[in-house]
């Protein structure tokens, strides 16, 4: 498979922390709400695990760019991230999964303000499998079979005889829930998957279980094998590269969001704009993922200024 530029887990956490001390001390944000009161020049940006370290990537180049600026950046999950964007608490909610109407009705409620949803990036969602498996492709219903219990050993999909160890993520997590929705096609999780707090997670399990399979973001990917995905039986299995995600080959493929409390104004747009510019999006593959195709950058560029066109509708 084609080596992605994703970063290792050890440099992951590394980023995340040395990101951290960088911004510790840098509260505050511009939503509506008690966050309003705070300086224009702190933005918050809290949600998605999947999405953290891009998120930190994005707040260093665009600081480096725009001195006085101060970007702070937390995971926690795409549903706290939104919580916290109903709460007034952060200026941008990263999410891996659309809002719910339940979560827009909310910010609506509180702010009398429309959610403004803007795609940022691309993401093949991988599917993992320890290094020495010897499965190169799995179809999507078998993985819902794996998911669900109804597959429970690696005979049954042509591997050894051994029993399956799930990895999951936790339920506050986009990618829990995009994997549930549009993999296991609503099914219930096998209680026996062991839910992990992050992809880096995930990835760290497999990579020591020969026996495990796990699922995440394509950027965190290092240290264990991804397999090909087939639609179904019948058709071939596909890579996750950047070339068939937005070719919509892939099968499990997603956008990536940010999302505000109404449109964003002062430096939270400024922010905003860059990183749906072609500079901004250079920084999205450097981290791993995939930037969003031309249309879809417009489409985003043109939700910014209040004229979206009917691709970013």
């Amino acid at each position: 498979m084609k080596t992605r530029k994703g970063i290792s887990i050890g440099l992951t956490f590394v980023l995340a922390v040395a990101v951290a001390a960088v911004f510790a001390g840098c509260g505050g944000s511009e939503p509506a709400g008690d966050a309003a009161k705070t300086a224009t020049s702190n933005i918050t940006i809290k949600g998605s695990d999947t999405m953290v370290i891009l998120g930190q990537r994005w707040a260093e180049v665009f600081m480096q760019k725009n001195s006085g600026v101060t970007v702070q950046v937390t995971g926690g999950g795409s549903g706290t991230g939104i919580a916290a964007l109903i709460n007034g608490t952060t200026s941008i909610a990263e999410s891996s999964r659309p809002m719910k109407d339940k979560e827009k009705a909310d910010v609506k409620a509180k702010f009398g303000k429309e959610v403004l949803e803007l795609p940022v990036a691309v993401d093949g969602l991988a599917v993992y499998v320890h290094a020495s498996n010897p499965i190169n492709e799995l179809s999507v219903p078998q993985i819902k079979g794996i998911y669900t219990g109804a597959i429970t050993n690696w005979k049954q999909v042509g591997g050894k005889n051994e029993a399956i160890i799930l990895y999951s993520r936790e339920n506050n997590s986009g990618t829990y829930v995009y994997f549930k929705e549009h993999v296991l096609q609503d099914a219930d999780y096998d209680p026996r998957a062991q839910t992990l707090p992050g992809t880096a997670a995930v990835i760290n399990a497999v990579s020591k279980d020969s026996k495990g399979i796990g699922y995440g973001g394509i950027a965190y990917g290092e240290g264990v094998k991804h397999i090909k995905v087939k639609q179904d039986d019948k058709t071939p299995g596909v890579e996750p590269t950047m070339e068939n995600v937005l070719a919509a080959k892939y099968p499990i493929s997603r956008y990536l969001y940010w999302y505000f409390a109404g449109p964003p104004t002062g430096e939270v747009k400024k922010l905003a704009d860059w990183v749906v510019s072609k500079d901004g999006q250079s920084v999205v593959e450097n981290v791993g993922y995939y930037p969003l195709s031309e249309t879809d950058r417009t489409a985003s560029a043109a939700k910014l200024t209040g004229t979206p066109t009917a691709a970013g509708q």
